[in-house]
């Protein structure tokens, strides 16, 4: 297994950014030196030539300073309108709502139709997230727009915020499955501490509907579409709201969850000794997942993934006010409650109504909680993703 990290190089010359320890914990700003990698480890770098005939970037408005805090100050989220219930599964496979709600959990999920899009959905997400943090789409920085199905295989988040009015902002794609919210989160406030940044978009969203073989329950039944959006904002270093994280991966374990491109293997398949041509149309086959090994490395990994965040935070289980983990499986979501000795009047669900949303699990069931008058500020949260890769990630942050 081996720990990732979004950290993103300073801008100009000034007192050291946070950065990564080799065992996925960060070490603190200030706090100690950079830790050399080892002889044997590999560094790739890579450079491009300027290009004159390319307009030079705008000054910023703001000087850049390194070694802000971030914080979470505003939330939003959008479903598709069409609800797909247990029982109207029932009338396209052999299932129940009562074989599915005890299995999982899920008694309905959301699916696009008609003329909706993910983008849609994550622009109406992103324009709410604006709305409650009262900052404007010229405002904003960055965009970092997490999905594993975006609507331009190129990446989307040009698009989305183009069409939110971030006039200047730069925007690029996470895919890390599951856990791409929380490494989209954690990759905003490196670039806010690390390089200055002050305001920074960070868009969840999936539409795995499109990638579910209908015909299989033991998928079909989980998965549903939705997009959350956060606004991260800088800060002074004493109200820093990512109080410690812990990101990592194995792609030992891609065999147990994966949607593959379908002809991988067979475009350049070879006939007669003389490689084909042209190359058959790339395409991906339908989600496969092996559940019980799902399950298995969820239950182990996620618990342990807290536990990591918490101790580079400095702070007990018992100082969490909410727990709120990827909406995948309610057994999972109970499983790691128990292991932490968190009580379910501290555990955060809305899967019940969604389904397993992906990227989007995450804002999309803090946001339902922030307008409901749960979440307050100042409450802490422990928040987890996990999933294909197999990647999982969980950030300990205080809201607003």
């Amino acid at each position: 297994m081996v720990a990732a990290s979004g950290i993103a190089p300073p801008r100009a010359a000034a007192a050291l950014p946070s950065t990564r320890a080799r065992g996925g914990h960060r070490v603190g700003f200030l706090r100690s030196q950079p830790q050399l990698p080892a002889a044997s480890a590999k560094l790739r770098c890579c450079a491009s030539a300027a290009d004159e005939s390319v307009p030079a970037a705008p000054k910023p408005r703001l000087p850049r300073v390194v070694g802000l805090g971030s914080k979470l100050i505003g939330c939003g989220s959008a479903t598709p309108s069409l609800t797909i219930s247990n029982d109207d599964l029932s009338k396209v496979v052999e299932t129940s709502d009562e074989w599915i709600a005890t299995r999982t959990g899920i008694r309905s999920r959301r699916v696009l139709s008609g003329d909706e899009t993910l983008g849609g959905l994550s622009v109406q997400a992103a324009q709410r997230a604006l709305e409650m943090a009262q900052v404007r789409p010229e405002d904003v920085e960055m965009v970092i727009f997490c999905t594993s199905t975006p609507d331009d295989l190129f990446g989307a988040a040009g698009q989305v915020l183009a069409e939110v009015g971030c006039t200047n902002a730069f925007g690029f794609d996470i895919t890390a499955a599951c856990s791409g919210f929380i490494v989209g989160l954690i990759t905003a406030t490196q670039y806010i501490k690390g390089s200055g940044y002050q305001n920074v978009l960070v868009i969840g969203a999936d539409a795995l509907s499109q990638y579910v073989d209908w015909t299989d329950r033991g998928t079909c039944i989980l998965f549903g579409d939705a997009a959350g959006a956060v606004l991260v904002q800088a800060c002074s270093a004493d109200e820093d709201g990512l109080l410690g994280f812990c990101i990592q991966s194995d792609g030992n374990g891609q065999k147990h969850l994966h949607c593959s491109g379908s002809n991988a293997k067979s475009i350049m398949s070879k006939s007669n000794g003389v490689p084909s041509f042209p190359p058959k149309k790339g395409t991906f086959s339908c989600i496969e997942m092996n559940g019980k090994e799902v399950f298995r490395f969820a239950v182990r990994c996620v618990p342990q993934s807290i536990e990591k965040a918490l101790e580079e935070a400095g702070l007990p289980a018992s100082s969490i006010d909410w727990l709120l983990l990827h909406q995948a499986n309610q057994r999972i979501i109970d499983a790691a409650a128990t292991r932490l000795s968190i009580p379910s009047e501290k555990v955060l669900s809305n899967l019940a109504n969604y389904g397993n949303t992906s990227a989007a699990s995450i804002p999309l069931a803090l946001d339902e909680a922030v307008r409901g008058g749960k979440v307050k500020t100042g409450d802490v949260i422990a928040a987890s993703g996990f999933g294909a890769g197999l990647t999982w990630g969980s950030a300990i942050v205080k809201w607003g």
